[in-house]
């Protein structure tokens, strides 16, 4: 029965024009990712008993569906995408009328993995230059690089790296004007292949413009700057500029992540980044940019803001204080800190202050790395809850497990003075019989 259909499509256009054209679409899109689940859907006349999907340059009829009911459409999926599903499709429908004319064609392309990066970063002063470096383990023939509004597309042969065995090409842009700011994707195809790409994850490139310190937003952390694993962090960028928007960027990251402002009732612009639970990869330095919606360009950033994650160094500072940890206003108070392991930096934190943790460079003696931090003219301010952790050069934003807690208490000397007094009066008073109430 197959063949007797196939010989009737042969025969030509006296029997095309019978059933209305189908149409054809893919769902989620005709543009998928190796190895996801995808559908084609074929529709046509209310009349077709069967569809049958055709891949360009097979010589059979890929797929056949027969319709349960008038009117249904017919579905083709594919469980798992892979290489040879790349290419382009025609699905024809049949009744006892004869044969449709075939649909339109829908181009399937099928992506991989591969990584697109601006370098140094892809926040860059107008008038620089960046560096857009795509990179794939799969040994494809070029890489395509295009912008989102498709007013930018340069191609360029791979180059394999043997110390990374990637391939690789490096699109060098600038110097930098509004016209280069967006969002671009790397795509690398083979030459005989070209439906099958692979392509990278989209790379927003931004303006920064100085506005002068005034004019730059402000980046805090409500959770603090030390945090421990799983913890939720949410940074916070707010400006006295009225901003549509803000973006936050990572310092040696590969994403800019924009968000939308809200305007307060204290007259400032704001937007929160929800970063989830934190690891290891959440540690490192962050800024902030204002941006308006009619401009690609982004203002000065915030000033930086290091988020430092504990645990990640698999060792215990002590702690000690000289002279005592109970001092009265004035006097000096020197915290020490000490390490077994190998540590570069030991950092002082005091629990629920705003300000940033202090790095001190530790010194190796007697055996253990150690520092200390001496505060003179001790205030009531200083009192509170104080931890020393290590990290090391080559991770500045992974700290070991905090210390044990000391807590400071500064008694404020008048205070002081002015109970003794009242004591001191308390008890002439009783030898001469009198009772203070």
């Amino acid at each position: 029965c197959l063949l007797a259909c196939l010989f009737l499509w042969c025969l030509g256009d006296s029997l095309y024009r019978k059933l209305q054209k189908p149409t054809i679409k893919a769902e989620p899109g005709s543009v998928i990712p190796y190895g996801r689940a995808m559908t084609i859907w074929c529709q046509g006349d209310l009349d077709a008993e069967i569809y049958f999907l055709h891949k360009e340059g097979s010589h059979n009829t890929q797929r056949t569906q027969t319709i349960q009911q008038p009117g249904d459409k017919a579905k083709f999926f594919i469980p798992s995408v892979t290489q040879g599903h790349a290419g382009q499709y025609r699905c024809y429908c049949y009744s006892s009328a004869g044969w449709s004319e075939p649909s339109d064609t829908l181009e399937l392309v099928v992506t991989g993995k591969g990584t697109l990066s601006g370098l140094p970063s892809p926040v860059v002063p107008e008038g620089g230059n960046v560096t857009l470096h795509c990179t794939s383990h799969s040994n494809y023939d070029k890489f395509i690089l295009t912008k989102e509004d498709q007013k930018f597309t340069n191609s360029l042969d791979t180059e394999y790296i043997s110390s990374t065995g990637q391939y690789q090409a490096l699109f060098v842009l600038g110097p930098m004007t509004t016209n280069y700011s967006g969002t671009f994707r790397c795509y690398g195809y083979y030459k005989h292949t070209p439906q099958y790409l692979v392509r990278t994850r989209p790379q927003s490139i931004a303006l920064t413009f100085p506005l002068g310190p005034s004019r730059k937003p402000s980046l805090l952390s409500h959770q603090g700057h030390i945090l421990d694993p799983g913890m939720s962090l949410t940074l916070q960028c707010y400006s006295d500029i009225n901003y549509d928007k803000f973006a936050l960027y990572k310092e040696g990251g590969a994403d800019i992540i924009q968000s939308s402002s809200q305007w307060t009732k204290a007259g400032l612009s704001k937007a929160n980044f929800t970063l989830g639970y934190v690891n290891h990869s959440t540690g490192g330095q962050y800024r902030c940019y204002g941006a308006h919606n009619l401009s690609s360009e982004l203002s000065a950033s915030s000033d930086p803001l290091d988020i430092l994650i504990t645990g990640q160094i698999y060792d215990t500072p002590s702690l000690s204080v000289k002279p005592n940890s109970s001092v009265h206003s004035g006097e000096n108070v020197t915290l020490m800190c000490w390490s077994m392991y190998p540590v570069d930096t030991l950092i002082l934190s005091k629990e629920g202050s705003g300000q940033p943790p202090l790095r001190l460079k530790s010194k190796f003696e007697d055996q253990q790395y150690q520092s200390e931090f001496s505060m003179s003219a001790m205030t009531s301010t200083l009192s509170g809850s104080y931890r020393w952790y290590g990290s090391r050069n080559s991770s500045l934003y992974l700290l070991s497990f905090a210390s044990a807690p000391v807590e400071l208490i500064v008694s404020d000397l008048s205070e002081l003075k002015g109970c003794l007094t009242i004591l001191h009066l308390q008890q002439i008073l009783a030898s001469i019989g009198f009772e203070m109430l």
